[in-house]
């Protein structure tokens, strides 16, 4: 086997952001960059040498080949062993298991999530670190001031064998287990589930819609749901991954998931509607015409976990991102157990799972999972859905409308204003960062600010400061504007604006969402002045 080292020179651009490096897959594929991107990986966390790593992804166009160049590249580095998901395949969420049960050094996955895939979309790549979870930013600036100051890269000149069947080989003295998939996956979700009343819920003619949406859940979701727990054949739709994800969206939200959505609104509507993203993490599901936000589903599913045998006991705690709804907090405070605000990204909550303070987790963007892995879950919520309705007997429906009477209901969405000029994303926030000293007793569309500050988190596991996380501004109605730009996109810069309205149990939980939702609206254009800084007087997408 022969090693070589290739001179280089940095590469503008090389830093991670919420979620790992993301980028237009043709400048992944440029001559080095990608080389450039993994050498700094290994360099910047201590390097590769007698290291096991396990290496997925999603599927996506040049997932293989940068799999291909990320084994000739361990080798070189003296790493030990790679386990590679078969065929290139592995959810985020199955990587996050690997790491975990096979106590590897970490993990190299490769997606853009829930971005568009293809030739002319997105690439991506991040490193999990050996708790299964993504790298905190300790690791991630190491990583990226590694981009600064690289000069070679180590490389092996052989191409490895076909990684499309489950087996051992080697490239120099650096072993390759090619893995199915599935298998540890499944494995894990029956320790969790109580797979017997899912089997017989499914057999007393409960039907499911799954979509897939052309990515990574599509194996996942047909052996589990439709084999092992007996969902009708053709439960899981758009199943067989797909590079470009059959030319659509992988964003499970009901503007892109818009088959599931058509299918839970038809006249023989299933019982429960499903979707995941690209890489697997992210969830969204639906009773019959009805969606269920993210936010709402993060408090039901920690107010009726104890259904699952994984949750019986009393949960340590919560954590919310701090976007996303209020509506988890009336949880918590319920059941008596802690409710943490953090940053948006899976990474803050890593800490608070290692300490034992938390038992789920989610945030606003279609996210949610507990202390079995350290990444958000698509299918594991899907399971505990399915494992909650199983035991309850309610349909999604009224279990959603009942929770509503108990707890009130804080009405959320968010609007996303996508690839505006960062320069004039950059300006919004910093003017609106310069009026928040002033805002509180303020009128503002007939709403008085109470509270405004730019959001800052101190762990406290570790007590690091994480600051400029978003600007919120609460009013004194109950009501909250969150705006923030979003790390996960790749080109321009997206600006995101939560909002959010309570209405308490005796009130009227049946509003038109937006409806409900125009005050809040008014206040967020008024504070920001969002059509003069961007030029769009409405927002790209509404979730």
């Amino acid at each position: 086997m022969v090693f070589k080292t290739v001179q280089t020179t940095p590469i503008e651009g090389q830093k991670p952001g919420t979620s790992g490096l993301r980028k237009k897959t043709a400048v992944f594929r440029e001559p080095g960059y990608l080389e450039n991107f993994v050498q700094c990986i290994f360099d910047g966390t201590g390097g590769a040498a007698g290291k096991t790593y396990v290496v997925g992804g999603d599927g996506r166009f040049f997932n293989t080949q940068a799999i291909g160049v990320i084994i000739r590249m361990a080798a070189a580095n003296g790493a030990a062993r790679l386990i590679v998901g078969q065929d290139g395949i592995l959810s985020t969420p199955a990587a996050s298991n690997l790491i975990r049960k096979y106590k590897t050094d970490g993990g190299i996955i490769l997606s853009a999530s829930h971005n568009p895939g293809g030739e002319n979309g997105d690439f991506g790549i991040k490193f999990n670190a050996a708790n299964g979870g993504p790298a905190p930013e300790k690791i991630t600036d190491a990583i990226f001031a590694k981009t600064l100051e690289i000069t070679e890269y180590k490389i092996a000149e052989q191409e490895p064998e076909d990684i499309g069947k489950v087996g051992s080989f080697t490239v120099g003295d650096c072993r390759i287990d090619v893995v199915d998939p599935v298998d540890d996956y499944e494995t894990l979700m029956q320790e969790l589930f109580d797979f017997d009343a899912i089997s017989t819920l499914f057999a007393g003619g409960f039907r499911i819609c799954f979509d897939a949406m052309h990515a990574v859940t599509g194996p996942y979701a047909t052996r589990i749901l439709e084999g092992t727990l007996g969902a009708p054949k053709g439960s899981v739709i758009n199943a067989v991954p797909s590079p470009d994800f059959g030319g659509g969206h992988p964003d499970p939200n009901p503007v892109w998931a818009s088959e599931l959505v058509a299918i839970m609104n038809g006249d023989d509507a299933p019982d429960f509607g499903a979707a995941s993203d690209g890489d697997g993490d992210r969830n969204m599901v639906m009773g019959k015409g009805t969606f269920i936000s993210p936010s709402d589903s993060l408090a039901l599913l920690t107010a009726y976990a104890h259904l699952a045998p994984a949750y019986s006991g009393k949960l340590a705690g919560v954590a919310r991102s701090m976007p996303t709804s209020q509506a988890v907090d009336l949880v918590a405070k319920r059941l008596g157990i802690p409710c943490f605000e953090t940053p948006t990204g899976w990474k803050f909550f890593g800490n608070l799972l290692d300490a034992g303070k938390a038992t789920l987790c989610g945030e606003e963007s279609a996210g949610t999972g507990s202390n079995h892995i350290r990444e958000k879950d698509g299918l594991w919520a899907v399971l505990l859905w399915l494992n909650i309705l199983a035991r309850d007997g309610r349909d999604i429906v009224q279990l959603q409308s009942d929770h509503w009477r108990s707890f009130g209901r804080n009405f959320y969405s968010r609007h996303d204003y996508e690839e505006i000029p960062t320069e004039a994303a950059e300006a919004l926030m910093a003017a609106l960062r310069g009026r928040l000293a002033d805002l509180p007793g303020t009128a503002v569309a007939r709403l008085e600010v109470s509270t405004a500050d730019d959001f800052a988190y101190r762990d406290p596991i570790d007590q690091s400061l994480t600051e400029a996380q978003g600007v919120r501004i609460g009013f004194t109605d109950g009501s909250r504007v969150v705006m923030r730009l979003s790390g996960t996109g790749t080109q321009g810069a997206t600006l995101r604006v939560y909002l959010e309205r309570f209405v308490d149990r005796s009130g009227d939980h049946t509003q038109d969402l937006q409806a409900a939702l125009a005050p809040v609206i008014a206040a967020a254009e008024a504070l920001a002045d969002i059509t003069k800084h961007t030029g769009r007087s409405s927002a790209d997408v509404i979730t």
